[in-house]
């Protein structure tokens, strides 16, 4: 199929070419900041969840014990109601000692499975999570509050709103809600849970990682912004993937860059309050998040994090020095921003879950000198037809794209050598899938 595309390209702005999907914008009209709320002031209402603070029995009301037994209550009762279509899980397991962890501690994650309706694209999955445990300043401190309303209730309150929210909808492909432990240790809980991933094969294609996303209410704060961290060169590139990524100037269009950028068109298409500020790093200077445990298998990953913290709300005994109020309390969350934060995080997973997979094996021919490029790859189920994206090497998200339809093999009238290319897949209702940046074929 030859594309003819002599001047301006015929088509710009490929974060909308379509409606959105009625039922998922209907769902992310259901996201309660009412509910939220109720979610986090619940969480910080177990005083701490340290991830050490197991001596608390669930009965006591107090600790992460507690606040995981009610977590799992909540998945449970979003089960109940939308007829038994969750799969309540936990993965549990021993974390030995460590420089955060002085003695074996039992760790445990928390999930909810949204099974997808097709038997072929159920293998496909994406997920949210946010980590449930809290930490004050000091991190073996397991008896005084620490509340972490932010970082990160806040997070786990996404995860457990988009379970709410999206169970009532059926997806070809699954989408799970997880809530993890042992964040503050070291990333344990998120680090065994991807590796558990890893070992059983999950087609893992996208994780949406929600931490500190409260939108602290201080001075210099954007309400209508949240950042979105994403890996370059991957974690898990070996050295030879690093020097192929670097001879074709790929740093820029890792599987996270890809997340990463979807998430801001599903923002566009949806016409959401929360515009998604993408950060082209891993994360924030002297810090870690989850989705780096999901990097490092191999996953694409992305942190979901307000636009600008106040540090001394997070980490920090409940106290009043100088006139500085420090802690990480309830009263400095904006439940409404987080409620903006949850429906992006939806609509994200909802537009992933109902695509046809991304197109497969895709190749930019480079064997001959020449200015046209020739795009092939191979078809997969339920893909009406396919696009072909492109950008400035200089660009940061796709400016044109060309329908393909159902052909798997386009020739363009643009230099490889100008641009970066990738190819979609979309289904008969317009839902697209990631971007997949070709690789050389000689």
């Amino acid at each position: 199929m030859l594309l003819s595309l002599l001047g301006i390209p015929a088509h710009s702005d490929p974060v909308s070419p379509g409606a959105p999907d009625p039922a998922i914008a209907a769902a992310l009209r259901q996201v309660s900041p009412a509910r939220i709320q109720a979610t986090i002031e619940k969480l910080v209402g177990f005083h701490s969840r340290s991830t050490l603070s197991t001596q608390y029995p669930a009965s006591e009301g107090k600790g992460i014990v507690a606040a995981r037994e009610w977590i799992r209550s909540e998945f449970g009762r979003y089960s109940e109601a939308c007829g038994g279509c969750l799969e309540v899980k936990t993965d549990t397991f021993i974390e030995p000692p460590a420089d955060r962890v002085p003695k074996p501690t039992e760790l445990v994650n928390v999930y909810a499975v949204l099974r997808g309706t097709d038997p072929e694209e159920a293998k496909r999955i994406v997920l949210v999570t946010g980590h449930y445990d809290s930490r004050n300043s000091d991190n073996l401190n397991t008896t005084d509050d620490a509340p972490g309303a932010n970082d990160d209730a806040s997070g786990t309150a996404v995860s457990l709103e988009c379970a709410r929210v999206l169970s009532r909808l059926k997806f070809p492909a699954t989408i799970i809600f997880l809530t993890v432990a042992g964040e503050e240790q070291g990333l344990y809980g998120s680090t065994h849970f991807a590796k558990m991933a890893k070992e059983e094969g999950w087609q893992l294609e996208a994780v949406l990682n929600n931490d500190i996303v409260g939108g602290d209410r201080s001075e210099g704060r954007n309400p209508n912004a949240v950042r979105v961290f994403s890996e370059g060169i991957p974690l898990s590139a070996s050295d030879e993937e690093v020097r192929h990524i670097r001879g074709l100037g790929g740093e820029n269009d890792s599987a996270s860059r890809q997340v990463a950028r979807y998430i801001a068109e599903t923002a566009n298409l949806f016409g959401t309050e929360l515009k998604p500020t993408l950060v082209f790093r891993l994360d924030r200077y002297l810090r870690g998040g989850d989705h780096s445990a999901f990097n490092e298998q191999g996953f694409a990953g992305v942190r979901f994090t307000e636009y600008r913290e106040n540090f001394n709300h997070q980490h920090q005994n409940i106290r009043t020095e100088n006139g500085i109020e420090y802690g990480d309390l309830p009263k400095f969350v904006d439940f409404d921003y987080v409620a903006k934060v949850a429906r992006l995080n939806a609509a994200a997973l909802a537009s992933l879950a109902s695509a046809p997979a991304p197109p497969t094996k895709v190749r930019l021919l480079v064997k001959d000198l020449q200015n046209d490029s020739t795009i092939k790859w191979q078809s997969v189920p339920r893909a009406a037809s396919y696009e072909v994206l492109w950008r400035d090497t200089t660009s940061t998200t796709w400016d044109h794209w060309e329908p393909a339809g159902n052909e798997t093999r386009a020739t363009l009238k643009l230099s490889k050598d100008n641009v970066i290319f990738a190819v979609r897949s979309v289904d008969a209702a317009g839902h697209r899938s990631l971007a997949v940046v070709p690789l050389p074929e000689h």
